[in-house]
């Protein structure tokens, strides 16, 4: 069974181009495709044209290809266009030998890259935003995931404050029943205290008395 090709499998608004072997490590092209990743055609153009990077110019090239073929092959307005996708793939390598001292010879591995661009064509407004890119996305992902995390922080927190102000309560209950006791206990011992000075001059005085 034949499988499919990219093109067959693409939606009306979109068209897509392809740079085979070209001579250039995969690493290097993907620094310069992960950039125009969902900008518009000419931003990702001007990008492209200022970037110091050498493998701008390959990409470049395929980017005007997909939209050359979107404009003649879709009839797609090429002001609507923007990067939908951008990969790169590794090709074969060649295998070459430099040669060193002593008749020695080392390897050198010259590697291949295989460039795909995807131009869809979006009209509505909310269309015409760029998609952020990888990073963005996750940015995204991890606020989101830490926005959860911090009402379960402010929640703990609330718990914790509700449950030390009925501690506070109690606490401020059993002060004053201290207090109201010491002051019970102060009140015994003045009474005794009168009682025991009256008891006294009864005595005194029935003594007084006898004599």
């Amino acid at each position: 069974m034949v499988k499919p090709s990219k093109a067959e499998t693409l939606p009306d608004n979109a068209a897509v181009a392809s740079a085979k072997y070209v001579r250039m490590g995969p690493r290097k092209v993907r620094r310069a495709v992960d950039v125009i990743r969902g900008l518009p055609t000419s931003e990702a153009l001007t990008v492209l044209e200022f970037s110091p990077w050498r493998a701008c110019r390959p990409v470049s090239k395929v980017v005007q290809s997909a939209v050359a073929n979107a404009e003649h092959n879709k009839q797609l307005d090429p002001d609507t266009l923007f990067v939908a996708e951008a990969y790169v793939d590794e090709g074969p390598s060649l295998r070459r030998w430099r040669p060193r001292a002593q008749g020695r010879a080392y390897p050198v591995i010259k590697r291949t890259s295989h460039i795909t661009i995807v131009v869809e064509s979006r009209v509505d407004e909310d269309e015409m935003q760029p998609r952020p890119n990888r990073r963005a996305r996750r940015a995204a992902k991890k606020g989101a995931d830490e926005r959860p995390k911090a009402s379960e922080d402010a929640d703990d927190a609330a718990e914790d404050t509700a449950d030390e102000k009925p501690a506070k309560k109690s606490a401020a209950k059993k002060s004053t029943k201290k207090a109201t006791a010491k002051k019970a206990t102060a009140k015994k011992s003045a009474a005794k205290e009168t009682a025991a000075e009256k008891a006294d001059d009864t005595a005194e005085a029935e003594t007084e008395e006898t004599e």
